[in-house]
């Protein structure tokens, strides 16, 4: 039986929803294919998140557990792939679409001779491959793309499926590996994380964009009081970024963060294309801004046309009072 393969991503030792999003596709293509679906987990503690991940339906875990995997390095993970890949044989591998993912796609094509799709939005099985759609052009236009042979390499936008819990007894196979750091042509030093950003943008379940509208202190602290009244993410469009207000690493759009929360907070924000192709897929968008032409709030399911220093504070209020409740 051919079997489908999701790599569950797993960052200081939490696993990513995005990952658990595709898991929960291939389980339902799966189920209407007649095929196995198995996760592999790759991590220095994969033996702790597989126990985690059997409530997400997998017929079957496979982990790579070593100390070199706590950090992303692209040589052994690699190597650990082409390993589970060579055991299980599966006819498709889907991984989230996550930095890391994006880094090493087109190696682990080359190097297993294989078919692979980019950041696709939707996909499908067919007799001999995959077919998908992959949003381009800032997601004005859905481009329809195909893929024959096995397996096929895909990688999955955030946000383009439901997590759905599913509990299972899958039995957990550990693959052997090894690895000489010796081999390492590149050695991880640092790493920086974004300053203020306490939530990974990436898998908040909600997120606070601030644009060009918010233009001084006061701005910036209401949206860090709004964010920890609502445990929220903050992100920010270019203009924010470019200008120093926000650190590169928040900026949300087409040439920066992909996000899709379960609630999406713009302010100040007019919603440009750019900054839309990387929040579009949020389920509720809310929109704040003066101007009512602002073309947010073609896309916003609520829109408040006003000022964000009157319309903030009241807002904050009686989201408190909300929580309090």
């Amino acid at each position: 039986m051919s079997t489908l393969l999701t790599f569950i991503s797993v960052t200081d030792g939490k696993i990513k929803r995005s990952s658990l999003e595709v898991l929960s596709r291939c389980n339902e293509l799966a189920a209407e294919h007649g095929l196995k679906s198995a996760a592999l987990i790759i991590s220095d503690k994969a033996s702790e998140a597989s126990e985690e991940v059997k409530a997400y339906g997998p017929d079957e875990i496979y982990t790579i557990e070593d100390p070199i995997f706590k950090n992303h390095i692209n040589a052994p993970l690699l190597k650990a792939l082409s390993s589970a890949i060579e055991q299980v044989k599966p006819q498709l591998v889907a991984f989230a679409s996550t930095e890391s993912s994006k880094d090493i796609l087109g190696a682990l094509a080359a190097n297993r001779n294989a078919p692979a799709l980019a950041d696709v939005s939707e996909f499908e099985l067919t007799d001999n491959g995959v077919k998908a759609k992959r949003p381009v052009m800032a997601s004005k236009i859905i481009s329809a793309v195909e893929a024959k042979g096995s397996p096929v390499l895909l990688t999955v936008r955030s946000g383009s499926y439901d997590v759905a819990e599913s509990s299972s007894d899958a039995s957990v196979e550990a693959i052997s590996f090894s690895f000489d750091d010796a081999d390492l042509k590149a050695t991880l030093k640092e790493i920086i994380g974004a300053a203020g950003d306490k939530i990974d943008l990436s898998e908040a379940q909600t997120v606070i964009a601030a644009g060009r509208g918010v233009k001084d202190e006061e701005g910036l602290k209401m949206i860090d009081e709004l964010a920890s009244v609502l445990n929220a993410g903050i992100g920010a469009s270019r203009a924010l970024t470019e200008s120093g207000v926000y650190d590169p690493s928040l900026q949300i759009g087409q040439t920066g963060k992909v996000v899709s929360p379960q609630l999406y907070i713009g302010i100040g924000i007019s919603g440009a294309i750019q900054h839309v192709a990387g929040m579009i897929n949020s389920k509720v968008i809310v929109a704040i801004n003066k101007d009512p032409d602002a073309p947010i709030f073609e896309i916003a399911d609520y829109g408040i046309v006003g000022d964000l220093y009157k319309v903030l504070p009241p807002f904050i209020e009686e989201l408190k009072k909300v929580k309090n409740n």
